[in-house]
């Protein structure tokens, strides 16, 4: 049967994409451009995207389960109902969607109420369903690796709280876990959460350490501006979606993203091998520079 990604050509999509092929799966792909999508050889793909109705209907033939993956957007919450109900009208009963730890606590973060609400709908609809719940990506520090090596500071103001940041591959790899297992259960089968988090929460003061080790030389925690971070931000995204992050950012210094007991021993046997750390991480970024 033919698993269907969504956000294939993004950098969490295209790992699950290599991982299903590596796993003998045959993935389709739903993307805008099939000519720039520069997938690997062996991947069904349509064009069109998840608020083209005919192009949603001429995906879903044939498959039996579907990877939900959003991007942020304005219409997020739109892209991910209409797609859900396009599924359920072609009988995809099967489902892993990628939505954000503690979605149901930063109720004022406009993506992550989103996402909370399509959990809501998927529970709702009856899919036999995985929603995962990634913390903090840590391959999100890579847009400002240029800061921490050319001012000696780590900007993102990430509290004191704590994030258990996670790798991309790590995420992808257990998607395309979740997705077969999924594809292979009983109907009815019951509808799980799984945190996705590496295996260290780190605060802000964390972080900088981590770069100076790596880097050999001292770097420091830019601090909890969170105002400051929506106006860098405004250079580079629209108004909105830099709003929408300070909010992120001011949920990192009052809630954070902690791990619940047992998750990061959870997706250790679902991985057969220890989650990539943010030591690991920074160190690959400072040796390639």
């Amino acid at each position: 049967m033919t698993i269907l990604v969504t956000g294939a050509t993004g950098k969490i999509g295209r790992h699950v994409i290599q991982q299903l092929i590596q796993r003998g799966a045959k993935p389709r792909a739903l993307v805008r451009d099939p000519a720039a999508a520069d997938l690997p050889d062996g991947v069904d793909v349509v064009q069109g995207d998840m608020l083209d109705v005919d192009a949603l209907r001429r995906g879903f033939e044939g498959v039996s389960t579907l990877f939900l993956l959003n991007a942020v957007a304005a219409d997020e919450f739109t892209q991910a109902l209409i797609t859900l109900n396009v599924a359920r009208e072609a009988g995809v009963k099967r489902l892993v969607y990628l939505s954000v730890i503690h979605s149901d606590r930063y109720v004022n973060v406009p993506h992550f109420a989103g996402k909370f609400g399509v959990e809501r709908m998927i529970e709702q609809m009856g899919f036999n369903a995985t929603i995962l719940r990634p913390a903090y990506f840590m391959d999100n520090d890579l847009t400002i690796k240029d800061v921490v090596l050319g001012y000696g500071v780590y900007p993102m103001p990430i509290g004191g709280k704590g994030l258990a940041m996670i790798d991309a591959r790590d995420i992808g790899e257990i998607a395309a876990i979740e997705l077969l297992s999924r594809d292979r259960a009983a109907d009815g089968s019951a509808l799980t959460r799984i945190n996705l988090v590496g295996p260290d929460t780190l605060t802000g003061t964390d972080v900088a350490g981590i770069w100076s080790n790596a880097l050999g030389r001292a770097i420091a925690y830019g601090g909890d501006d969170t105002a400051g971070f929506e106006q860098n931000l405004r250079q580079f995204m629209p108004a909105w979606m830099a709003y929408d992050m300070r909010q992120m950012a001011e949920g990192f210094l009052t809630e954070g993203m902690v791990p619940e007991q047992g998750d990061v021993e959870r997706l250790t046997r679902l991985l057969g091998r220890p989650l990539r750390s943010y030591r690991d991480f920074a160190a690959e970024t400072a040796a390639a520079v």
